[in-house]
């Protein structure tokens, strides 16, 4: 088997001819800087423009297949990868800067270009096959993408766009057999990572990239806010970054308001969940269901809350549950929290039915060690015996529930919202 290592080389090869490579050339990194702004702010069509401007001059080089491909990408993600209607013209892309990028390979095998384009389409092809479930192409895919990584890491010198593909191996090789430990044996066919190293270097793509700058601060900000990096402050900054450059991208605005709710930045978060609603009732593209789910949530949280309006959270948990309904996002988080708290609003309300139905759905889809699972169990079996044990005129109101408060936003804060990426 070869051994492939994935050191940082910062030394660019002394001789490489790079006169026909695109992705160093200035005039096209001119004409397409707002194609790529385009891209990851969500205005797809005005991008894939560009690209396809691009291939109509350059037909035989894999760069507007792949950046074709990547835009499909971000057409995915704002549905947390979920929607499946986009797959094919995906798949269909990237094969495609697959087939260019081998054929400028096989013509020179120091074409480090090819290596970078290879690897990124062979890596987004992993990323989307093992969203679907397909381990076999996910780990095929993969190890591809990594072969290529290996060849095109002499051009690290040459720009920091051949980085992030090295730089996120990295970082997550060097936790995710911890973390699943069921890939273990698929791990052993692939080199170990160095997760300080991946962190520096995605941080130097995210600061210095131009194509794959974007795509660095996603990762950066995903990172930077998860359990092994604890750093949520610093995923706050980079996702306040990313929504001001691309304000009309779905996710990075979600992902934004869920920061500023975990940080308690509770007026920045209000606002940029009314901006996510006002753009989701204009249909703008990217702005649906899911992230209706967050903003409504973090909007009843704060009418519950801090402005003690019962009527308005009441509006938007309810609002919050068709959203997760919707997009069949009925598990543990923002679907049970704000069943959660509906049903204390309701008992507040002495509507003991109401109460029932929302601490029932508490009950059959919450964590059964959590709180909040103990409390809906509680309270079921409490308003069970005292229906059993009413008087003819029916059960006196119990105050035992009433005005019991529990941290909804604490819990909130550790929840893992995926986006999958």
């Amino acid at each position: 088997m070869r051994n492939i290592t994935l050191e940082n080389v910062d030394v660019a090869p002394s001789i490489v001819d790079t006169k026909s490579w695109l992705l160093l050339n200035q005039d096209i990194q001119i004409e397409l800087d707002g194609a790529v702004h385009n891209l990851y702010n969500s205005k797809h069509d005005q991008a894939e423009k560009q690209f396809r401007s691009l291939r109509r001059r350059y037909p035989q080089h894999p760069m507007p297949y792949f950046l074709m491909g990547l835009s499909t990408w971000w057409k995915i993600m704002p549905s947390n990868v979920t929607n499946t209607i986009y797959d094919k013209t995906f798949f269909a892309y990237m094969d495609t800067a697959i087939t260019k990028g081998e054929r400028l390979y096989d013509i020179d095998n120091k074409n480090y270009e090819a290596c970078f384009f290879l690897a990124a389409a062979y890596g987004f092809d992993a990323r989307l096959h093992a969203e679907r479930h397909d381990l076999r192409k996910a780990t095929v895919s993969s190890k591809r993408a990594l072969d290529y990584l290996d060849k095109s890491k002499e051009a690290n010198g040459l720009s920091p766009e051949f980085l992030l593909g090295q730089g996120l191996f990295n970082y997550y090789a060097a936790w995710i057999s911890d973390e699943h430990p069921w890939l273990r044996p698929i791990l052993l066919l692939f080199p170990k990572g160095n997760r300080q190293l991946g962190l520096q270097q995605i941080k130097n793509v995210a600061a210095n990239g131009m194509y794959t700058g974007p795509e660095a601060k996603f990762f950066l900000m995903k990172i930077l806010g998860s359990e092994q990096e604890n750093n949520s402050a610093g995923a706050l900054q980079v996702a306040r970054q990313l929504a001001a450059t691309y304000p009309d991208n779905g996710y990075f605005e979600r992902y934004y308001a869920m920061l500023c709710f975990n940080n308690g930045e509770h007026r920045k978060c209000e606002q940029v969940s009314l901006d996510i609603l006002d753009k989701l009732n204009r249909g703008m593209p990217g702005y649906e269901g899911f992230s209706g789910r967050y903003a409504t949530y973090y909007l009843g949280w704060l009418n519950q809350n801090k402005y003690k309006n019962a009527a308005k959270a009441k509006d938007y948990f309810q609002r919050c549950v068709v959203f997760s309904e919707a997009t069949g996002q009925t598990g543990v988080g923002y679907y049970v929290h704000a069943n959660y708290n509906l049903a204390k609003i309701a008992d507040e309300e002495n509507n003991v039915g109401a109460a029932r139905r929302y601490y029932q759905v508490v009950l059959e889809k919450a964590e059964r060690k959590s709180d909040i699972y103990y409390e809906a169990k509680d309270y079921l079996k409490t308003r069970k015996l005292m229906k059993a044990n009413a008087s003819p005129q029916g059960p006196a109101y119990s105050s035992d529930y009433k005005g019991k408060k529990t941290n909804a936003k604490a819990r909130l804060s550790s929840l893992d919202v995926k986006s999958s990426q």
